[in-house]
């Protein structure tokens, strides 16, 4: 394919998944959004913490699994009792509808592979390297495939919550802005500074995805891929030969 087609190509991509939002009217009372507001500030709390004491526990400790699955029902509870969820509509690059599922993971892939090139910088300063290969060593330690299944259902859980019930909650003059930093403040008790980085990253990716579509299935879409691809192939980069 002649490269002037491919950036058309890529260029109608970008703007139908990030750029072109789908009209739609959705109208909130201020009594409605009033509570999803209180609801959405008290999950936000508690569920920082409870992020923070998960990712506390000693890598191999099954408490981990427990404390972590925890935290996905903390956010999911909150998205659902805060008000209606939507999944979302898209347009394609034809000028068609979709869910945005498949636009969702081709951006996942797409910030996956902008991650594991930055891995190969951060593998080489031990000030980064140290906090990271610490977090995934719940993998390394303990069982990869109940971890890729928390993974994912702590994935779905945040983007219900944040992408959701958070981005619903705020002023639309700001709500993707908002919810990327409100996502990444929720890390902060980690201790791991590119957790909080990454959150950021994916946040506002996926912050434009909702504002795209007006909904959460697109967003989950990209959260799964990229937060799978970085679990399976972030350790042998930071390990190499490991």
């Amino acid at each position: 394919m002649p490269i002037p087609t491919v950036v058309r190509e890529v260029r109608a991509f970008l703007s139908a998944s990030l750029v072109r939002p789908v009209e739609r009217q959705r109208d909130e009372t201020p009594e409605s959004r009033r509570r999803r507001r209180i609801v959405v500030g008290v999950t936000l709390v508690i569920g920082a913490v409870a992020l923070g004491l998960a990712l506390a526990v000693r890598p191999g400790d099954p408490l981990f699994y427990a404390a972590t699955l925890g935290v996905a029902a903390i956010w999911t509870v909150g998205a659902l009792v805060s008000g209606p969820l939507h999944l979302g509509e898209g347009h394609t690059r034809d000028g068609g509808r979709s869910r945005g599922v498949v636009q969702g993971i081709l951006l996942g892939l797409g910030l996956m592979g902008i991650f594991l090139a930055g891995a190969l910088v951060v593998e080489q300063i031990p000030l980064l390297r140290g906090p990271v290969l610490d977090l995934l060593d719940h993998a390394r330690f303990g069982s990869l495939w109940v971890v890729a299944l928390v993974t994912v259902i702590n994935g779905i859980a945040e983007e219900l919550f944040f992408r959701g019930a958070v981005y619903a909650s705020l002023d639309s003059r700001f709500n993707g802005i908002g919810s990327t930093l409100l996502y990444a403040a929720s890390t902060l008790f980690s201790g791991v500074p590119l957790l909080t980085f990454a959150a950021l990253c994916l946040g506002l990716l996926t912050a434009a995805q909702r504002r795209v579509t007006g909904g959460v299935l697109g967003p989950i879409a990209s959260h799964l891929t990229w937060s799978l691809g970085m679990l399976f192939l972030l350790p042998p980069i930071l390990t190499p030969g490991g």
